[in-house]
């Protein structure tokens, strides 16, 4: 049993805010999107009727499946377990799919509700999930496909002096077509770092079973520790064909919004697991995965925000890692007062109650740095009236 399981909440207002977009340090561009020059975040902010709160990131650009789905359960469910309740918001998002963005914001409700039980316990978020430790092994990930030599090396660099034994790269330059000099790259950065440091590599999904393979034929050398989506995420016959053939290890997950999806990645050879807890439908499907992981003694990380995620991955082993996206997620943290600190390799948390990030609301404000900002109240929100599929 989770720890949540036995609470009761009585959610009063939802709200949602985006934050103005922040410069990225270098703009990034993978195999199949970018350049990102600028990134986002945006929050949910669940309040009860006491006053106390939870937040976690969200898609603001869904909103509609919070108002059509989930808000009116939430509203209106009283007086039963978070168990109960849970069941309620799963099986409202049935016909919108369990593979797609509804459960990703069901995920989102579901860390805001943790973090706001974490906090009305006085607890940090890692604690409340019975974390034994309060720092997080991270992995640094970055070299975009659009990066010049000097722009790699300097990033390289900076992540060496993170204190970091992983570091991650992209691959798939101009979707796919110009693998000779994704080869190039690898071998510049593998002379960078060393043998000591572990590399892996990040193909976005690019490439067929095929070139795949000829590109680990090339790279073999390199000591490549995973070799991420590097064929369709969809589909299980060629990532399992892949898997077969590749001296590589293959990683997968991070484009899954269940967990029942991941015994079927195991069976087809993947040896690295790589869930976002809030991309799925909540906390409990990825410790279901990370479970997995331990059971198969495969590897495992977790990513997107990465000092979000820290407190989550915090119960799990100490070699599983969060993946820290330098020059994406370094701009976000001009709005967060309080945060996770990074020494060593590692993301230290900090002793306070829920999630360990604060940001600075009127600050922000008053700096008119806040683009969205909607509130559904209990008061006006209506019942929930299922979608009939004919």
């Amino acid at each position: 049993m989770n720890a949540i399981d036995n609470e009761i909440f009585h959610i009063q207002s939802v709200q949602v805010r985006r934050l103005a977009p922040v410069q990225a340090v270098i703009p990034f561009q993978d195999a199949t999107m970018g350049p990102f020059s600028t990134f986002s975040l945006s929050v949910i902010t669940l309040t009860d009727e006491d006053g106390n709160i939870g937040e976690a990131p969200v898609f603001s650009a869904y909103v509609h499946l919070l108002e059509a789905c989930l808000l009116p359960i939430l509203f209106h469910s009283r007086n039963i377990t978070y168990k109960e309740l849970y069941q309620k918001l799963y099986w409202s998002i049935r016909n919108e799919g369990f593979r797609g963005t509804a459960a990703s914001i069901l995920g989102e409700v579901d860390l805001a509700l943790h973090d706001l039980a974490a906090r009305r316990k006085r607890k940090p978020l890692h604690r409340y999930l019975n974390a034994g430790k309060d720092n997080v092994l991270m992995y640094c990930s970055g070299g975009g496909t659009n990066y010049t030599y000097p722009e790699l090396e300097k990033e390289i660099e900076y992540f060496l002096s993170c204190g970091t034994d992983c570091i991650k790269m992209k691959v798939g330059k101009h979707f796919g077509t110009a693998m000779d000099e994704d080869i190039a790259r690898v071998k510049f950065v593998r002379k960078i770092i060393g043998d000591d440091i572990k590399l892996a590599v990040d193909a976005n999904q690019i490439w067929t079973v095929d070139q795949a393979l000829q590109f680990v034929n090339a790279v073999e050398s390199e000591n490549i520790a995973w070799f991420e989506e590097p064929v369709h995420s969809a589909s299980i016959t060629d990532i399992a064909l892949l898997c077969e053939k590749s001296v590589i290890p293959i990683s997968y997950g991070e484009s899954e919004r269940s967990a029942k999806v991941f015994p079927t990645l195991i069976n087809a050879g993947v040896k690295h697991l790589q869930p976002t807890p809030y991309y799925l439908s909540s906390i409990g499907e990825w410790m279901e995965v990370r479970d997995l992981a331990i059971e198969a003694s495969l590897d495992f990380s977790s990513g997107s925000y990465s000092l979000f995620t820290a407190a989550i991955l915090a119960a799990a082993p100490d070699h599983f890692r969060v993946e820290y996206l330098y020059t994406l997620m370094k701009g976000l943290a001009v709005y967060f007062a309080v945060s996770p600190k990074l020494e060593n390799g590692r993301f230290i948390l900090p002793e306070i109650e829920g999630l360990p990030i604060r940001i600075d609301w009127d600050y922000w404000s008053r700096k008119g740095k806040i683009e969205l900002d909607k509130t559904w109240t209990a008061e006006k929100s209506g019942s929930y009236r299922p979608i009939v599929l004919l």
